[in-house]
């Protein structure tokens, strides 16, 4: 049998709610119809009221003759939703209401002076009570102020630079009038801060200009000062002549240098041509007239000297004076080539002497230098000084010409324009009268509905649902439980599931055996050693702490119970600790025992999933947390395990699951069932401390159990052997790995 809320959720079916809401129907006509004339009477006495809007478009985009020259140069930035939304503001300021009023005349009508109409007796009764001002207690300008603002609603337009100006009047021409004269009141007010803006800038500008003026020629006037005093004038390209000289004088040294060099070059050569008796072929000896002519006079001989040689011997008379005067003409040309040779050695005299006096002028003036260094120096940063004055002068000069300019021609239009211009409203915007109508009936309607139904349900409960318990059948045996509960009369891990066409075989949770399970919890109260399990919580509580920080550390929050033996208890170890452990915090039991998974017996909800589809990603933990009937215990069950157990056991998401439920609750208690039947390496990754469980067994075996535990990774094992544990028994039996 299920909890006591089926009973009642079979009993109060649509048929019974529909009865009783028939038999109850004048609660629900009555109030229906009630509410209908009412909410008639409502919207026929209201007074209407006619909304008309106009649209803005805030672009920031001036004609571009009209635009700063700073504008010009850059592009302008876009206009971010936060600089609209400032638009808006200024839809809203207080400066311009007051302007529209004046201009509209609004403070000698009634509907914004409701001091002209006199008071209302509601309005005195809300004004003795506190929830409203009384309008006689209220300066006129608050009044209108006030009844402006209830009327105008401005708002930019979503993902535009879009502002809508809506206004609502009783009077629709008024409305339309004031959405338009709030939308040109904004234009003007833009156009008026920027002209003044300018105004100020070029105010300040003059100022500025001013005494930048008188800095600049303070700055000029001593460099020129210096200049004169240091002698230090400058001369072409902006250099002194110190420098000029410098530089003349160098390369003037540079080209006396280069002849000097020429011309003892060739008087050397020509020396060593003439001492070898070699003949002197060069462009200046052959470009020498008298040479010139003496080799064309020694050609005509020696042409004489060979056709004479045909018929004459060369002891003839004639042959001989032809070699003589060819001899004497040679002798002519190796005189004048040692002419040429000692004129280029001279010119080379003369430019070692040019060079010597360039040297001294050089060094000269490289002394006068070095001496008007330091005055250099000092005269460099004087105009420094001068230029950067000069330079921050003329920016400021330019920009206060254009300022005075815009301001002059009245250039600063606003940036924003009118794209929308309100008109008269036809049909009022307020009330709406049939909506209002149709909602005041069916929500009445509904409440009333509502009212019966939930009157119906408490009354047919008849208890709380806190008083709901299980009850188990008493019909099926169970067997007695000598060191602990004992099992099903057949193990879950006996009862495997059907292989069905498209789901592989695996074991089925242990909540489809319900009806089998029951006595067997209903035995735990019968278990001797049930009790003192109480006292292991405590000893866990005292050597860890309440877990009451969500995200604390791993240990200390999740304990894994683990059997030395099958069937010797070891959920219901599990299952008494953690109610044990609940008294003290949020607490969650998990069953991981996958060879005989049981703990869906508990579950106020046995067929739901578990820690199986969890891995598998078929539920999430909004699945798979159920509750114990018997506690507040939150329950998590095996589900559909799988046959390779191991898989779950090792599956990382597993690992992660563990993880977040010990963020979330206080204790997380893991039943692991036998350690024969588990892996307690894969266990020793979700928690560090174990509880032992080892009601009867040899205590040979029960070391055994607990090396191996400690050898599987857990940083501390507590053995349980089904009594309460003296002191020297629980020293032996808690070990804290090193």
């Amino acid at each position: 049998m299920r909890a006591g809320s089926a009973g009642v959720a079979a009993e109060l079916d649509l048929g019974a709610v529909g009865r009783a809401l028939l038999r109850k129907r004048m609660w629900v006509i009555g109030p229906t119809l009630t509410a209908a004339v009412l909410s008639v009477a409502a919207v026929t006495v209201m007074t209407p009221r006619y909304t008309s809007e106009a649209r803005v478009l805030v672009d920031g985009r001036q004609n571009v003759f009209l635009r700063a020259e700073a504008d010009k140069l850059a592009e302008r930035e876009r206009l971010d939703p936060e600089a609209v939304a400032s638009q808006v503001q200024l839809v809203l300021s207080r400066d311009l209401a007051r302007k529209v009023i004046a201009d509209l005349k609004l403070g000698a009508r009634a509907e914004f002076n409701p001091v002209r109409r006199g008071g209302s007796l509601v309005g005195r009764v809300l004004g003795l009570a506190g929830l409203t001002r009384e309008p006689q207690q209220m300066t006129t300008d608050e009044r209108v102020l006030e009844a402006y603002y209830a009327r105008l609603t401005a708002f930019p337009v979503d993902k535009s630079r879009v502002i809508a100006i809506a206004f609502s009047s009783a009077d629709p021409a008024l409305a339309a009038s004031a959405a338009n004269t709030i939308a040109e009141t904004y234009l003007a007010l833009q156009q008026v801060a920027q002209q003044e803006q300018t105004r100020a800038a070029s105010q300040w500008l003059g100022g500025e200009i001013a005494a930048l003026r008188q800095r600049v020629a303070e700055a000029e006037a001593k460099v020129a000062a210096f200049r004169a005093k240091s002698n230090l004038f400058v001369g072409a390209n902006n250099t002194t002549l110190a420098t000029q000289g410098l530089a003349e004088l160098n390369s003037q040294l540079a080209l006396a240098r280069a002849h000097q060099a020429d011309a003892e070059a060739k008087a050397g050569l020509i020396r060593r041509r003439l001492t070898s008796g070699e003949p002197v072929e060069f462009a200046d000896i052959i470009n020498s007239e008298l040479i010139r002519r003496l080799a064309e006079q020694g050609a005509l001989l020696r042409a004489q000297l060979a056709e004479q040689s045909t018929t004459l011997l060369a002891n003839h008379p004639r042959i001989k004076e032809l070699k003589a005067q060819i001899a004497d003409l040679d002798g002519q040309i190796r005189r004048e080539a040692e002419k040429l040779g000692r004129a280029l050695e001279n010119d080379a005299r003369v430019a070692g002497a040019r060079v010597d006096s360039l040297n001294a002028g050089l060094d000269q003036l490289k002394g006068q230098a070095a001496a008007s260094g330091a005055q250099d120096i000092e005269l460099r940063a004087l105009e420094r000084e001068a230029k950067a004055q000069r330079d921050l002068l003329e920016p400021y000069l330019a920009k206060y010409r254009e300022a005075s300019a815009r301001d002059s021609l009245a250039a600063a239009p606003a940036e924003a324009r009118i794209i929308s211009r309100a008109i008269v409203a036809m049909s009022p915007a307020f009330p709406k009268k049939l909506p209002i109508v149709l909602i005041a009936t069916l929500a009445t309607l509904m409440l009333a509905v509502a009212f019966i139904t939930t009157g119906e349900l408490v009354a047919a409960s008849g208890y709380p649902a806190a008083t709901i318990a299980y009850e188990p059948k008493t019909s099926v045996a169970a067997e007695p439980a000598v060191h602990g509960p004992s099992r099903l009369s057949k193990p879950p891990a006996e009862q495997a599931l059907a292989a069905e066409p498209d789901t592989p075989a695996g074991r089925e949770p242990a909540a489809e055996q319900e009806p089998d399970e029951a006595p067997w919890l209903e035995l735990m109260s019968e278990v001797p050693w049930v009790t003192p399990i109480a006292d292991i919580a405590k000893q866990i509580l005292a050597a860890h702490g309440p877990a009451s920080v969500p995200g604390q550390a791993l240990a200390g929050r999740c304990i894994t119970v683990i059997g030395a033996a099958r069937r010797i208890g070891t959920t219901a170890a599990a299952i008494a600790l953690a109610r044990a452990l609940a008294h003290e915090g949020r607490a969650v039991l998990v069953d991981l025992a996958l060879e005989a998974p049981s703990l869906a017996a508990i579950s106020t909800e046995p067929n739901a999933p578990g820690v199986a589809e969890l891995i598998r990603g078929a539920a999430s933990f909004r699945h798979i947390i159920t509750h114990d009937r018997s506690s507040g215990v939150h329950v998590i069950a095996a589900g559909r395990v799988p046959a390779d157990t191991r898989a779950v056991l090792y599956a990382q998401r597993l690992t992660i699951g563990i993880t977040a439920l010990s963020r979330t609750y206080d204790h997380v208690v893991i039943d692991a069932g036998a350690l024969s039947a588990t892996a307690p390496e894969s266990l020793a990754r979700l928690s560090s401390h174990a509880v032992l469980v080892a009601p009867g067994i040899a205590s040979d075996m029960v070391v055994a159990a607990r090396d191996r535990l400690l050898t599987a990774g857990f940083v501390e094992v507590t053995v349980f052997a089904g009594t309460s544990p003296r002191p020297k028994a629980d020293a032996e039996a808690r070990t804290q790995a090193a």
